[in-house]
């Protein structure tokens, strides 16, 4: 006949403890016997569990009792049993919930600083494009600058540099330094062969004047990084403050304030450049949304979180705001150029963030740097206006009867 208070255990909770060496006197035979908790003179508390006791001579006494095993099963709400020598903790264990919530207090702080900066970044754009002149150039010099600084840390990155010998440190400085006067150069000068040429030229002079014996994939590294981060960016330049043709039929041109330039102000050049901006960021912004809500299939290794479903929503939205924005600006007058216009610039913005990728996927790293809190580095987010500008200049420039006015 089972005994009353383990009855009355197995009714509320079930519990197997190897916990005490106890003798039986009764039986000596059975080294283990079941006892309830209270019963156990090493529990003072009474706590309704049971206990399974191994019996040695040595610990008639009950000295120096150490737990060895617990399996417990709670089903009601009584308290948790207590281990003998094990000190209990103050608090009690964070929830689940609270876990959850110290998990994504990061990724909130992320989001809001990625929020944040995203804003700030596109108010300053908008007024650099919009005051245009010096300020624009000055402007993708420094961008140009921070980018060629970020491209020359990737080559030299241990991903890369097991394959090929990066090109000395002041060699990639005297790169960036030049990639930095290209857009001032084209702005006032407004000869990007020439200036190319001439800065090629000075970083290979730079390469085979170092010590030791320069390798080619230094030069083709250090080479690539002046088309990339010095030639390609000028477009730009030229695109904005170039085509300096006024583009009379615009609607928000004819009421634009005289003291911020009047309607002279609004050129073909300015118009290009918001209408090529804003579908790269459409496009941009319709590919992360598309393929987060229906992604399925991965567009190329290269960069594994973009999917075929959301490369063509981002395709959609891009050409949808190029011909929004050319019907608002009233430019270009044909709807066959503002299609061809933002075609060019998804594809230009693809084949740029598709580059980027590369690289950083060869370098091991996951940004090109932590300039942009909440978005990494320069190249991070200029990768999709590198090569749209080149495209978007030779368009208008020509194909574009009279620029398209």
């Amino acid at each position: 006949m089972a005994h009353p208070r383990v009855t009355n255990s197995l009714s509320s909770t079930t519990t197997i403890s190897l916990f005490c060496n106890h003798h039986n006197p009764n039986n000596p035979k059975k080294p283990f016997v079941l006892l309830p908790i209270r019963a156990c003179p090493c529990r003072p508390r009474p706590s309704q569990s049971l206990i399974l006791h191994k019996a040695t001579p040595s610990s008639f006494f009950f000295s120096n009792c150490k737990p060895l095993l617990r399996f417990t099963r709670r089903t009601g709400a009584s308290p948790p049993p207590r281990v003998i020598g094990q000190a209990q903790p103050e608090h009690l264990p964070q929830s689940n919930a609270e876990g959850e919530d110290v998990l994504l207090k990061p990724q909130v702080s992320q989001l809001r600083n990625r929020i944040v900066f995203g804003l700030a970044i596109g108010i300053t754009v908008g007024g650099v494009v919009l005051a245009g002149g010096w300020v624009f150039a000055v402007a993708m010099a420094a961008a140009v600058f921070a980018g060629a600084r970020e491209y020359f840390e990737l080559v030299r990155s241990r991903g890369i540099t097991e394959g090929m010998t990066p090109p000395p440190r002041y060699v990639s400085r005297v790169c960036s330094v030049a990639c930095a006067l290209l857009p001032l150069y084209i702005m006032y000068r407004g000869h990007i062969d020439v200036s190319v040429t001439s800065a090629a030229f000075v970083l290979a002079m730079a390469l085979l004047l170092q010590r030791g014996s320069p390798r080619f994939a230094q030069l083709s590294s250090a080479i690539f990084g002046l088309f990339y981060c010095g030639y390609l960016p000028c477009f730009w330049v030229k695109l904005r403050c170039g085509l300096a043709a006024p583009a009379l039929n615009t609607r928000i041109g004819a009421t634009w304030p005289v003291l911020l330039g009047g309607q002279a102000h609004w050129t073909v050049g300015l118009v290009a450049t918001l209408i090529s901006i804003s579908s790269i960021i459409a496009a941009d912004t319709f590919a992360f949304l598309g393929g987060k809500v229906f992604g399925r299939t991965p567009l190329t290794n290269i960069s594994p979180k973009k999917t075929w479903e959301g490369t063509i929503i981002g395709f959609c939205g891009c050409i949808v705001t190029s011909v929004v924005l050319s019907k608002i600006f009233s430019w270009p007058m044909s709807l066959s150029s503002s299609i061809a216009l933002g075609v060019l610039n998804f594809f230009g913005s693809v084949f740029g963030d598709l580059t980027e990728s590369m690289i950083k996927r060869d370098a091991g790293v996951k940004d090109s740097g932590s300039l942009i809190p909440g978005h990494g580095g320069v190249l991070d987010r200029v990768d999709s206006y590198v090569f749209t500008g080149a495209l978007a200049y030779s368009f208008v420039k020509t194909f574009l009867p009279l620029y398209g006015v």
